[in-house]
């Protein structure tokens, strides 16, 4: 996706964290600035981390990192948070990737998979608009046939976005749909293909066969295709997410990861072991509701605002 005007992506990255780093640094910072380091301080960071869902192996990691700094009596405010964010992006810049679908193949096939509620559809109509924004020709796919209100959320994402949209009735063979697609796109030179699929975890096995099944007749129109596979995850869900991450990950073929609503949650911190437990790499986040609030994941940017620090990269 473009970047947005730096200034005030990162200043929305900034407010729309701004939950998580009130709860994650105002104990931290208070503790550390007023006595030197101890073992009881110690704790008190492991606690909080832990709150933050930043999960065991970050947390032992980072409180290490603050056990070797020794900070003094007389630390300011700054020292500590700068810290902070620097452990917390030494955890996650291994795990940042880019999502460029107008720099492969055309047309460049993408899949979004995930649970129901987790902002697919909205991360999808997102993407298309900002794809159409920079002269692509986007095709929007629903195979989630089972939802009409998912249909009809993407349709309306579809036309603002001016992307051609194809559905069925209710019901319909999703992979059938899939296949149809892809292959009028292929033949009337789509840039770019978006593929919704269903998210209905009552039947696991069902849903991963029907997203095996998609990409099977994906592949005997285009063998390489899907190109990439974005598992859309909801930060608010917090540590449900790891879960997520295992279902989808180790069958769906999860190419990159999605994290939305950082804005509605307290716990941001849940993308660190959802990073590091991930095959998959983090390549976009969301922070709000406009097109603009999906953007590219920088481990830097998002460790400092995470912490209350203005993001600098």
């Amino acid at each position: 996706m473009n970047d947005a005007p730096k200034k005030g992506w990162l200043q929305r990255l900034s407010d729309g964290l701004s939950r998580s780093s009130r709860q994650m640094t105002e104990q931290v910072v208070s503790t550390f600035v007023r006595e030197p380091l101890s073992e009881t301080a110690l704790e008190q960071l492991e606690e909080h981390l832990l709150e933050s869902d930043l999960g065991p192996a970050a947390t032992d990691r980072i409180v290490e990192r603050f056990r070797e700094l020794r900070f003094g009596a007389g630390a300011s405010e700054v020292e500590v948070k700068t810290a902070l964010a620097e452990a917390v992006a030494n955890e996650l810049r291994s795990h940042e990737a880019r999502y460029e679908p107008l720099n492969g193949p055309r047309p460049f096939v993408t899949l979004f998979v995930g649970v129901n509620g987790s902002g697919k559809t909205t991360t999808l109509g997102k993407i298309a608009a900002d794809l159409t924004g920079q002269g692509a020709k986007v095709m929007v796919v629903a195979c989630d046939t089972f939802r009409a209100a998912a249909r009809e959320q993407l349709k309306v994402w579809a036309e603002r976005a001016g992307a051609t949209f194809e559905s069925r009735r209710d019901g319909a063979d999703p992979a059938g749909l899939a296949f149809d697609a892809l292959t009028r796109a292929r033949a009337e030179g789509y840039d770019v293909v978006l593929i919704d699929t269903a998210g209905r975890l009552q039947n696991k096995s069902a849903l991963m066969d029907e997203l095996l099944k998609i990409v099977r007749v994906l592949k005997k129109v285009d063998p390489e295709a899907p190109h990439e596979t974005l598992l859309v995850l909801d930060a608010t869900v917090g540590r449900n997410a790891l879960e997520q991450e295992k279902i989808f990950g180790r069958t769906a073929y999860v190419s990159g990861l999605v994290m939305t609503k950082l804005d509605g949650t307290a716990r941001g911190g849940v993308l660190v072991p959802v990073a590091q437990a991930s095959d998959a790499p983090i390549k976009l986040i969301g922070v709000g509701e406009g097109i603009e609030d999906l953007q590219p994941f920088d481990a830097d940017a998002f460790a400092r605002s995470l912490v209350g620090l203005e993001a600098t990269s």
